[in-house]
Order: C-alpha cells, then structure tokens, then sequence
C-alpha cells in the first residue's frame, strides 16, 4: 500500500504548535546548544531515524536538534492518547514526517508504527520498546497481531527491517527491563543505549519530572483535594519515590506498596508508611501505579475500596490496573469528563479510573517540564550520536552512556542555570585512585 506522508490531526495546527515548541526551545538550554552544534556540524548525515515517542512539544525539540543533524526523521505516537495533534502538525511543517492522532484506536497505533518503519531505519529511539519489539518480532518470524499489522503494510521484506538498524536508545524502565530479557536471552539483534539508566536522567526524569507530572495529570482530570487525603503509591523506584514525594509535600498521607524488601525499608526511613495493597485497599483515597508490571490492582482491591476512590497509572503501559476486572465488576459506567470515568460497583460505591489506565502524567497533562526533558532529551541526542560514532563496535546488548558524556550534560546544564561547583584538585584527583594511600 501507499505510505501516507503523515498521520495527524490537522495541519492547520501548526502555528499553534510552533508557538508551543518555541516556549519548550527557550526552557531547554542544553539540547538547543546541542542542536546549534549538530546544525553546523551534522554529524548525523544518511542516517534514518525511527522514534516512537510521546508527541509532545519536548520531543519536537528533539525531533529538531536530529533533524537538523542531517538525519531523516520520522515519529510515531509511543501512546494513543499523549499526542499533542498541534505539536504533530508544526512537525509536519517543518519537513518531517510524523504519525500520530491524539485518541487513535489501537489499528492505528500499530499502523502509524509501520509507516515511520516505512523509512528503513539505521537507528531506533524508543518509549517502552515498542519498535524494538515489534521489529524483532518481525524478525523471528512471530505471528502477532502487531505483526500481522506491519506487514499488511510494509509486506513481507518488513521482517529483514532490522538488517538495516546499527543502534537504539530507550529512555523508559519498562522498555530497559524488557530490553534487557531479549539481550539475557541472546535475541537482540543490535545494541540499544539505556538513556533511562544515564544518572542526569533517571535522578531528575523518573523522580522529579514523573512526581510533578503525575500529580498534575490527577489535578487536572478531577481537581480534587490533595492535603489530608490518603495516598497509596504502589511501586517505590525510582518514579514511585518522586510521586510519593511530591504528594507528602502537598500534605497528603502517603503510603507505600512494595514487594522488595529493600525497597520497602527505604521508604519506611524516608517517613512514610508502608502496607500491603489488601489492606491500603480500605482506607486509601488515591491510588498510583507505578511498578511496570501488569494486574498490580485487581478485582479483590476494587471491591474492597470506599466510595469515591481514584485510581491512576503512572506506568509506561496501561496494564497496571486491571481494566478487565473493572469489566467484570462495573455496574454501570459513565464518562464525567475528559479523563475521568466513572465505575459504579454492585455495592453502589463509585471508583474513578483515570486516562483510561494509562500514563496519567501525558494522558490527562502534558508530561514532564520543558526544564527536566532538557536532560533527558539531551541524553537521547548525544545518545544517537555516540551511536554513529562507534558504529560496528558495539555488541548487542544494552549499554550504558559512557560516564564523561553523562557528566557533561549536569554540568552544561548548571551552567546554563548560573550554577557554579568546585573541582578536584590534581592532589584530590590522585587520592582517590592512589591504594596505596591510608591513616596519616
């Protein structure tokens, strides 16, 4: 079939998403002055980039500093309700090719997959490793109904796509761990960079930016009380932590659901209250997902939760609340608003779901702060470029962002905010390496 050049909204949208990109390009210092260094110096030249990512005015910025690095650039959705369609447009506009309705059904998602494969990439930046899994898939000849999707479109030569690919990224910890099965299993076939595990991502993206971003998106969708009301987190990694976090800061009574021992410590030293989903069923009045697994909430948690309880994700996909056993238990379902449904249970309490169950943060807001997804996206720029400077050299597997690079983005970022920081004297620098050193 013909591959359609977009798949958006409206392209008359596009001013209107320019104005957006332009307040994210003046809180992303950093990516801007990679951006002014890639456009001189395009070290991306004849290579094709694959993202599927949240569209978003953050991730245009990115699509930008790529672009302009002499890539050929082509983004789908990584979600079918986080797409900005104005964002999308402004895209468009400026030359490249994007594919992505805000609300897209699930036919579309995978569709709009496959026309940014369309374009035979080198390289693949991921959002919870959809196109690496949909690509390898695709190579172990698995018949899924993705799968069967991609090559309806793209044909039967879709399944050799990944001859072509010599890197990814992928920026979610969903995606990292699902990643790093296929590399424990000896199937992936090339090597993806773990932007989500660089440390001027994951200390200031999954903690700060999630934390904000997801109380945003709760506010938004029901703007209800915060303080005094009894929040359960279920997960305390590294974007469960920012959450709760931010919520004890609101005033909020926040407690934690955790399977790891290790975990669930921390969060007692850190003041908080830590239960079992059974019992924190009864007496919380919003609850927050965030494990990356699926089911976290079920049938015997919904049954047992009071009359009026909230009910949000923050995981990458919408599998951590059972929409299933919402099915099985609703009485009756209503839409309230934008991002608020409604269930009401047999016993006649009312449970509110937000976003469906997906990423309440994107879903029902507009995702993290331009400020935090400067580093982020900074990680994913020069994350792309360390890819096409050491291609052929590296295995496949998934690889950390080496630490000079990592360092370099903190202290570019500090910079730009006016933050000066001391440095290691040679005296200083020798110590630490010298073993042979101990008590004077």
């Amino acid at each position: 079939m013909r591959i359609p050049d977009n798949f958006i909204k409206d392209l008359k949208l596009a001013v209107e998403g320019q104005k957006m990109i332009k307040w994210a390009e003046d809180n992303m210092p950093v990516l801007c002055k990679i951006k002014n260094r890639f456009e001189k110096e395009r070290p991306l030249e004849g290579e094709r980039v694959s993202a599927c990512l949240h569209i978003t005015k953050e991730t245009a910025v990115l699509m930008k500093v790529l672009y302009l690095g002499g890539a050929d650039v082509s983004l789908c959705a990584s979600n079918p309700i986080s797409t900005q369609d104005a964002i999308a447009s402004a895209l468009v506009e400026d030359g490249m090719r994007v594919y992505g309705i805000r609300g897209e059904d699930i036919e579309q998602y995978y569709s709009s997959i496959a026309f940014s494969l369309s374009s035979k990439p080198t390289i693949t930046i991921d959002d919870g490793a959809d196109l690496v899994g949909i690509l390898h898939q695709l190579h172990y000849k698995e018949e899924t109904y993705e799968t069967k999707i991609i090559t309806e479109i793209l044909g039967e030569d879709s399944r050799k796509l990944i001859d072509n690919i010599h890197g990814g990224c992928e920026e979610t910890t969903t995606g990292i761990i699902r990643l790093r099965n296929m590399a424990k299993n000896n199937v992936l076939r090339y090597p993806i960079i773990a932007v989500n595990d660089a440390r001027s991502k994951s200390l200031f993206d999954n903690p700060i930016g999630t934390g904000q971003s997801a109380l945003d998106g709760i506010l938004r969708a029901t703007n209800t009380l915060i303080a005094g009301k009894n929040v359960v987190v279920v997960g305390y990694g590294r974007v469960g932590s920012g959450i709760a976090e931010r919520f004890k800061g609101m005033g909020s009574k926040v407690t934690i659901i955790e399977v790891d021992p290790i975990s669930a410590l921390r969060a007692v030293m850190f003041g908080f209250n830590v239960d079992t989903l059974e019992n924190a069923s009864k007496y919380g009045d919003i609850f927050i997902t965030a494990t990356g697994n699926l089911n976290v909430i079920r049938k015997e948690h919904i049954q047992k939760m009071k009359n009026q309880a909230i009910l949000a994700n923050a995981g990458h996909f919408d599998v951590e609340i059972s929409k299933n056993d919402f099915k099985t238990l609703e009485k009756t379902k209503s839409t309230i608003r934008q991002n608020l449904d409604q269930y009401t249970l047999p016993n006649g309490n009312k449970i509110y779901l937000l976003a469906e169950g997906r990423l309440v943060n994107l879903g029902s807001a507009e995702g993290h702060p331009s400020e935090v997804m400067d580093l982020s996206f900074s990680v994913q720029a020069l994350s792309v470029e360390y890819i096409v400077k050491n291609k052929g050299q590296l295995s496949n597997t998934v690889i950390n962002l080496p630490t000079d690079i990592d360092t370099n983005i903190a202290r570019m970022k500090l910079e730009e905010i006016g933050i000066k920081i001391d440095r290691l004297t040679e005296e200083q620098q020798k110590y630490l390496y010298d073993w042979n050193q101990g008590t004077n």
